[in-house]
C-alpha cells in the first residue's frame, strides 16, 4: 500500500528519450551532476515515488521535484546547469598570455 500523498510529476518516456537519457547516465565524459538528473528521470518514469528517488540518488523530494518539472518542460536541455554569472576575471586575456603580447 502506497504512502504519502502522489504526484502529478508523471515522466513517460518514448524508447529513444529513454535510450538517450541511459546513454547520458553511462556516459564517463557528462558531469555527474547532469548523469544524477537523468537518473532521476529514469527512475520516475519506470514508476518510484519521488521520495524513493530522492532516497536512492541522495538528494531532498524538492530537488527531485524541480529537474523532473525542468525536464517536462524543456527535455534534455533542462537537465544541463544553468550559465552562472561568476566572479569576473581579475586579468585581462593579454596579460594571462605573455608571448602574444606585442614586441615579444
Amino acid at each position: 500500500m502506497a504512502r504519502g500523498r502522489t504526484s502529478s510529476l508523471v515522466i513517460l518516456l518514448t524508447s529513444t528519450k529513454r535510450s538517450d537519457l541511459e546513454a547520458l547516465q553511462r556516459r564517463t565524459t557528462v558531469s555527474a551532476g547532469l548523469a544524477r538528473r537523468a537518473r532521476m528521470v529514469l527512475l520516475r518514469a519506470d514508476g518510484a515515488s519521488l521520495a524513493d528517488v530522492a532516497r536512492w540518488v541522495g538528494v531532498a523530494p524538492r530537488v527531485v521535484a524541480k529537474w523532473l518539472k525542468r525536464y517536462r518542460q524543456q527535455g534534455l536541455r533542462g537537465l544541463g546547469d544553468k550559465a552562472r554569472s561568476g566572479r569576473p576575471p581579475g586579468f585581462s586575456p593579454r596579460s594571462r598570455c605573455p608571448s602574444r603580447q606585442v614586441g615579444l
